[in-house]
């Protein structure tokens, strides 16, 4: 679907609360999301942006046998990916690949490789190892965080390690640290913690009320975005936890976006008193809870966030916001450009 001067928009046949950047795509600028539909067939979209940035092209689109709602590339394999499902009485998770000749054929459909199956609470996502060809994987249901061996070649996934947050912490989502592979952000009700899988230990948090989502920046250290209740996204900088914006309002923070040797590589979670970068503009127009947020470097630098509705649309300016918005299609001027 193409796009005027509102921006560039893609319409979903049933609505969606994800959607994940194809990092393996290192050519393109794809995404690929997943239906949520509770009556009908859902869908898995494989969408990419047109080389001259003026057009969401559906590449691929493939059946889905429940609920999606969660949905995560393979960094290592574009083909690869994993959902968390709802099947109406239980959730699961599994792996999934898409057949080398899709767009040949009338109907592909999807490979299931392996699921994940060792949860029994509530699973809310699963993370990738953050780049390159790894085995691991992290999943986390609403008390624990399981960290995985898989093997797509012998289709099994194995169970490295576990520990529980506790019940009363109710886990809502992570990200794995792309800068630090060690460290992964979980979310809960009323803070965001921070992991190291060496000890499978929490070692701090941040005191911060219904956090949704949470996401790092690939190319700069120390910046992660959060996807919040009251319409707010915030931008991150861990040198100052306590300096991200107000919610419902989107904040674009100049934070120095591609990776720059201005700062040592000491760990994310051990230096929360550094400078901040200066804000560079907020956006609160919101109507809706945003439900979470990813982001993407390759062609067109750009966050992902998304509410609960059925439209996806692009700003392709230095940051842009993918938005599921209903019926909505909306272009953010950056300033200055």
């Amino acid at each position: 679907m193409q796009g005027g001067s509102s921006g560039i928009g893609y319409g979903l046949k049933y609505q969606a609360r994800c959607i994940s950047d194809v990092k393996a795509d290192t050519d393109h600028t794809s995404f690929i999301t997943g239906t949520l539909s509770l009556k009908e067939e859902n869908e898995v979209h494989l969408i990419r942006l047109s080389s001259g940035g003026t057009e969401l092209i559906c590449e691929g689109l493939f059946s889905h046998p429940n609920e999606i709602w969660d949905l995560a590339s393979c960094p290592f394999d574009q083909r690869i990916f994993s959902t968390v499902y709802c099947t109406g009485e239980s959730y699961g998770a599994a792996i999934w690949q898409i057949p080398e000749l899709y767009g040949e054929l009338n109907s592909p459909q999807l490979e299931r490789i392996t699921s994940l199956d060792a949860h029994v609470g509530k699973i809310k996502c699963v993370l990738w190892w953050p780049s390159g060809r790894h085995d691991k994987l992290i999943s986390i249901d609403e008390e624990t965080l399981f960290l995985w061996s898989l093997d797509c070649s012998k289709k099994t996934a194995q169970v490295q390690s576990k520990e529980s947050a506790g019940m009363l912490h109710n886990l809502s989502g992570g990200a794995w640290d792309p800068h630090d592979v060690n460290a992964v952000a979980a979310t809960c009700e009323s803070a965001i913690q921070f992991w190291d899988l060496r000890t499978m230990k929490k070692i701090n948090s941040i005191e911060r009320g219904h956090v949704r989502n949470v996401d790092y920046n690939p190319k700069k250290k120390h910046i992660f975005v959060t996807a919040e209740d009251e319409s707010g996204i915030n931008i991150w900088d861990l040198r100052k936890p306590k300096s991200a914006g107000t919610d419902s309002t989107v904040n674009l923070w100049l934070a120095s976006l591609y990776s720059s040797d201005e700062f040592t590589s000491e760990s994310l979670v051990d230096s929360p008193t550094r400078r901040v970068d200066p804000l560079l503009h907020s956006y609160s127009d919101y109507e809706d809870s945003v439900y979470g947020n990813h982001c993407n470097f390759h062609v067109f630098p750009c966050i992902l966030s998304y509410t609960k509705a059925d439209w996806l649309s692009l700003d392709l300016k230095a940051l842009l916001g993918a938005i599921v918005s209903l019926g909505s299609l909306r272009h953010y001027p950056m300033m200055g450009g």
